[in-house]
């Protein structure tokens, strides 16, 4: 009988040595280690989603994004144009549905010597220059100022006006400020946050006073290209 006891308290130690061992667990559903590390981290789902935050802080609840809002616009129209393009949209939409943005393009001024149209004075001209040390282009376009000389460009008659009187210190007699480009201002229609309903209707909208009509606000164009490089940027080769 005694010899039965410690063949069995042997078997149950060497039954007990296996289970602490995982020896068992094909068998043994229960694990030694209980609901512990590393077997409860096998069991996570998605733990890099997982964010910890700091002691006291309320979590953040996931709110739906807003579906996206279109811009679009249509231009540039100058001075003469712009009312007639309000008033073909306005055919569509009641006024405030839309915003007028406007550009100015600046203008171009240059200090300017010529026409000489006989060939010894503009050679002449272009030696006393060189001998004063002052650069200059020669003008071929347009007509009306070919064979003349270009002293420089300017953003603002001003600027050609305060040029021309250092020139004339350098010893430049008979130059002159001339408007080669005037400025210019623009206007374009611009319909931002708009909904998809809406965006149809204002695309398929035709009328000769808008011109080519709407299309993709120009922002949004860039925005949409700049997405698309940083993407391309990011892909393996």
């Amino acid at each position: 009988m005694l010899k039965l006891l410690i063949v069995a308290l042997l078997l149950a130690n060497l039954g007990f040595h296996a289970w602490t061992q995982g020896w068992l667990g094909a068998w043994v559903s229960a694990s030694p280690l209980g609901d512990r590390d590393p077997a409860r981290l096998e069991r996570q789902v998605a733990p890099d989603t997982v964010v910890v935050l700091p002691p006291g802080t309320a979590p953040r609840t996931t709110t739906p994004a807003p579906a996206s809002l279109a811009c679009i616009e249509a231009g540039p129209f100058d001075g003469n144009q712009i009312e007639a393009a309000e008033a073909a949209l306005g055919s569509l939409l009641p006024a405030g549905n839309w915003t007028r943005v406007g550009t100015t393009t600046p203008g171009v001024w240059i200090v300017y010597m010529g026409r000489y149209l006989d060939a010894e004075t503009y050679q002449r001209k272009q030696t006393e220059l060189r001998r004063i040390r002052v650069n200059f282009e020669t003008v071929q376009q347009p007509a009306e100022l070919a064979s003349g000389l270009l002293l420089g460009r300017y953003d603002s008659e001003a600027n050609a006006e305060s040029a021309l009187e250092q020139f004339n210190v350098r010893g430049v007699r008979t130059a002159r400020v001339v408007n080669l480009v005037a400025p210019r201002s623009a206007w374009q229609l611009r319909i931002d946050g708009a909904e998809a309903s809406l965006v149809s209707q204002v695309l398929s909208l035709r009328n000769d006073a808008l011109g080519r009509g709407f299309a993709a606000c120009a922002k949004a164009a860039e925005a949409s290209a700049a997405a698309a490089a940083a993407a391309a940027g990011t892909r393996t080769p």
